[in-house]
C-alpha cells in the first residue's frame, strides 16, 4: 500500500468517525429516555440539547486549526484528533448525570474540530488532479458514519445499553490512533502526487466565490446537522413508535441516508467533469420540495424521501469542499478551510437546541421540517451567485493572452 493510499485511508476513516460521533447521541436519547429516566430525564428534546455544547465548540474550534497546523504539523494535530476524540466519547458513556454528559460531549466536539480543515485539506492535496473523484470517496466515509451511527448506537443501545454505544467507538477511535502515530507525516510531493500548477485566477472572482462559499456555509451546516440529528426521531415518530422497535428505527435512517454516501461518490465523479455550479444548483433545486414534503408524510412514503433528501444534503457537501479546491491557493486552503467550517459549524450548532425546542413546543417534526425548509431556500437563493466558469476544467484558460473567457453565472 502506498504512502497516499494509507494517508487516505486514515483521513477517511477520521471522517468516518467524526460524523458517527457527533451523532451517537441523536440515537442513544431514544434509549436513554426510557433506561435512564430518573438521572436524565424522560423528555427527548433536553437531552437532545446536551448535545448543544458539542456543536458549539466544534465550530468555534475549527477556526485556529488552519494556524495549528502551520506551527505544529497536520499529523500531530491528527493524532490528537483520534487519541482525543476516542478518549471523550468513552467519558460520555461513564457520565453519572446532564452536566458530566454535556462535558464529554464537548470534549469530543474539541477534538473532532480538527478534523474538516486539517483531513479535507490532506484529501484535496492527495487527491492531485482528480480531486473532486478523491472529494466524493472522502465523503462517502463520512456519509458512512452518519449512516452507521444510529443503526450501531441503536444496536448497541437495546443490547449493552446506552453507555456501550459510547464506549465502544470511542476504543475503535483510540485505536486507529495508536496505528497512526507509526504513520510518516504526510508529503504529497515526496509521496509523487503531481498536480497542475495553480493558476493565477482574478481577484474579483475568488472574492465571488469565497464570499458565496462562505454564505452557503452558513446556512447549509444548520440543514445538514438539523437533519441527521432528527432523522432517527422522525422515523420512530412516522414508522416505528415502539421502544421495543428502536432497532428498527436505526435501520431505517440507515436506508435513508447511505443514499447520502452513493450521490456523494457520484458527484464526486461529475465535479472532475462538470462546472461545480451545475452539479450544485439540481441538488439544491431537489432539497426544499423534499423537506416540505417531509412536513406532512406519513408511512412508508418517509422512507424514499428521506432518501432523496439525504441525497440532495450530502450531494452539496461534496460541491462546497471541492469550490475552495477550486478557487484558493493551497498554500491558503487549511486556513479557509478552518474559517469555512468555523462558519458552517456555528450554524449547525444552533440544530440541537432547535430541533429539541421546536419538538418540544409542537410534540412532532412537521414544524422543524418546514423552518429546515426555510432554510434550505436560502441556501438555493446564494448558489445562484457562484460562478461558472469553464477555467475550472481547463485552468490554462486563466493565463491566456486576451483574459480569461467569461461564462455568465447565470
Amino acid at each position: 500500500m502506498s504512502a497516499t493510499t494509507r494517508q487516505i485511508a486514515f483521513i477517511n476513516a477520521a471522517h468516518s468517525l467524526t460524523h458517527y460521533g457527533l451523532l451517537i447521541l441523536a440515537t442513544a436519547v431514544l434509549a436513554m429516555t426510557q433506561q435512564e429516566s430518573a438521572r436524565f430525564g424522560g423528555e427527548y428534546g433536553p437531552i437532545l440539547a446536551l448535545g448543544t455544547a458539542m456543536f458549539v465548540v466544534y465550530g468555534l474550534g475549527a477556526l485556529p486549526m488552519g494556524h495549528l497546523a502551520a506551527k505544529f504539523g497536520r499529523k500531530a494535530l491528527m493524532v490528537a484528533f483520534f487519541l482525543g476524540a476516542g478518549g471523550s466519547l468513552v467519558l460520555a458513556g461513564f457520565a453519572t448525570g446532564p452536566i458530566s454528559l454535556a462535558l464529554g460531549l464537548a470534549g469530543f466536539g474539541a477534538f473532532a474540530a480538527i478534523y474538516h480543515p486539517i483531513g479535507t485539506a490532506i484529501v484535496a492535496e492527495a487527491g492531485g488532479d482528480r480531486v473532486g473523484r478523491a472529494m466524493g470517496i472522502n465523503g462517502v466515509f463520512g456519509n458512512l458514519g452518519v449512516a452507521l451511527a444510529p443503526v450501531v448506537t441503536a444496536f448497541l443501545a437495546a443490547t449493552l445499553g446506552w453507555r456501550w454505544a459510547f464506549v465502544l467507538p470511542g476504543l475503535f477511535s483510540v485505536a486507529i490512533g495508536l496505528l497512526y502515530m507509526r504513520e510518516p507525516a504526510y508529503d504529497a510531493h515526496k509521496a509523487g502526487i503531481s498536480a497542475r500548477p495553480f493558476p493565477v485566477i482574478p481577484r474579483e472572482v475568488v472574492r465571488r466565490a469565497v464570499l458565496t462559499l462562505l454564505l452557503i456555509a452558513a446556512v447549509s451546516g444548520l440543514v445538514f446537522n438539523a437533519f441527521t440529528l432528527l432523522l432517527p426521531k422522525l422515523m420512530e415518530e412516522r414508522l416505528a413508535d415502539s421502544p421495543d422497535l428502536l432497532p428498527v428505527v436505526g435501520m431505517l435512517a440507515f436506508l435513508a441516508t447511505i443514499c447520502g454516501g452513493v450521490t456523494q461518490y457520484t458527484v464526486g465523479r461529475m465535479i472532475d467533469r462538470r462546472t461545480l455550479k451545475s452539479v450544485f444548483m439540481p441538488l439544491a433545486m431537489v432539497l426544499v420540495p423534499g423537506l416540505l414534503a417531509l412536513s406532512f408524510l406519513q408511512g412508508w412514503a418517509v422512507l424514499p424521501v428521506s432518501a432523496i433528501v439525504a441525497a440532495a444534503i450530502f450531494g452539496q457537501v461534496t460541491v462546497n469542499e471541492t469550490m475552495t479546491a477550486r478557487y484558493v491557493a493551497p498554500e491558503l486552503r487549511a486556513k479557509l478551510y478552518s474559517v469555512r467550517f468555523t462558519i458552517g459549524f456555528m450554524g449547525a450548532a444552533l440544530a440541537s437546541p432547535l430541533v429539541g425546542f421546536l419538538h418540544e413546543a409542537t410534540g412532532n417534526l412537521a414544524l422543524t421540517m418546514l423552518v429546515l425548509a426555510g432554510v434550505a431556500g436560502v441556501t438555493l437563493l446564494c448558489s445562484l451567485f457562484f460562478p461558472n466558469r469553464p477555467e475550472e476544467l481547463r485552468p490554462e484558460l486563466w493565463t491566456e493572452p486576451s483574459g480569461p473567457r467569461v461564462q455568465p453565472a447565470e
